[in-house]
């Protein structure tokens, strides 16, 4: 029997193969976490379920008959209960109408309860955690960006009221130079006046001296 054929086995006992599904797939998964965190998962009438660890060894090579070293490592083990032994000796009768295995009495499973609410909650804050991590996270990339663009804003104000400042001091600039720009012309008309004074003085000494 496989875990499909499982399923169906016990689909109408569940309400439905989706039902079966779940509890099949939730037992296993139980299981599989107690015995893997180190705990002893015992189900009255049935069996345990206990991790083992195993010491490096050496061992042989069934093809080649050569002694290869072993590491040291953790195997899962099970036990069959003595309802479970009996039933399968026949010493005991399989019930037809009623459950092979029945309930486990109150405190009788062990490992499983504690170690579930510890990987839920674990994994309940775990979840918490990072959940707060993200919002935690988009706020200050947010807070960044707006910080940025408030910057960005602030340094484009200042340099177009720079570049406004500019514009005007040479608007002003250009407005004075064309002013100063006649006085200069008027100037240089002025030149040509002194010039002939002179050369009337040179000519009125010239005379004198004939004379």
């Amino acid at each position: 029997m496989n875990k499909a054929q499982l399923v169906e086995a016990i689909a109408d006992k569940m309400g439905g193969r989706q039902q079966a599904a779940d509890a099949v797939d939730a037992v296993l998964d139980a299981i599989v976490r107690a015995v893997v965190a180190g705990d002893r998962v015992s189900v009255t009438g049935f069996g345990s379920f206990e991790k083992v660890d195993r010491p490096a060894r050496y061992a042989r090579n069934p093809q080649t008959g050569e002694r290869v070293r072993v590491k040291k490592t953790s195997v899962p083990r099970f036990r069959a209960g003595q309802g479970f032994k009996d039933l399968v000796s026949g010493s005991k009768k399989l019930p037809k109408n009623d459950i092979a295995v029945k309930k486990a009495p109150k405190g009788s499973l062990t490992g499983p309860t504690a170690t579930i609410a510890k990987a839920a909650g674990k994994k309940a804050a775990a979840k918490k955690a990072t959940g707060a991590a993200k919002k935690a996270a988009a706020k200050k990339v947010t807070a960044a960006a707006k910080k940025a663009t408030a910057k960005q804003a602030a340094g484009a104000k200042k340099t177009t009221a720079a570049a406004k400042k500019t514009t005007a001091t040479k608007a002003a600039a250009k407005k004075t130079t064309a002013k100063k720009a006649p006085a200069k012309k008027a100037t240089a008309k002025k030149a040509p006046a002194k010039k002939s004074t002179a050369r009337k003085t040179t000519a009125k000494k010239t005379t004198t001296r004939g004379k």
